[in-house]
């Protein structure tokens, strides 16, 4: 099956694998050639696959998306990191990091419009 992991500059990967092992907000999963079609959103992890000759090869990966599609394995993701499986690591705790930082900014951001309507609508209200 082929696998593609897409960064958005570029391609990061285009290969032929035996398997895949990827991480969703539901847990580790395997993909092999013949499993059904599916999409799944994917959490900052380690991706796994295992290329033609049979060795297993590791990446770090944020956030993204996984699509299987009949022999083929599209992956879309921010940042994706190639390496020893204990350098991984860390990069996926700064990528889990990352995330959260934007998280939380992103809800100290609805927080402030939420209240700038409550305002807004109070002052209409008795306007």
């Amino acid at each position: 099956m082929r696998l593609r992991i897409s960064l958005p500059s570029r391609i990061f990967l285009d290969a032929d694998v035996q398997k895949v092992v990827a991480e969703s907000p539901a847990g580790s999963f395997g993909l092999l050639p013949r499993h059904i079609d599916m999409a799944t959103a994917l959490v900052p992890g380690i991706l796994a696959y295992t290329d033609e000759a049979g060795r297993e090869q590791h990446l770090a990966v944020s956030e993204g998306i996984l699509v299987k599609k009949a022999d083929e394995v599209l992956v879309s993701v921010r940042t994706a990191v190639s390496g020893q499986l204990g350098e991984l690591r860390d990069e996926v705790r700064r990528f889990t990091q990352e995330l959260g930082e934007r998280e939380q900014a992103t809800r100290t951001a609805v927080a402030h419009m939420e209240a700038d309507f409550v305002r807004r609508f109070l002052e209409f209200q008795h306007g």
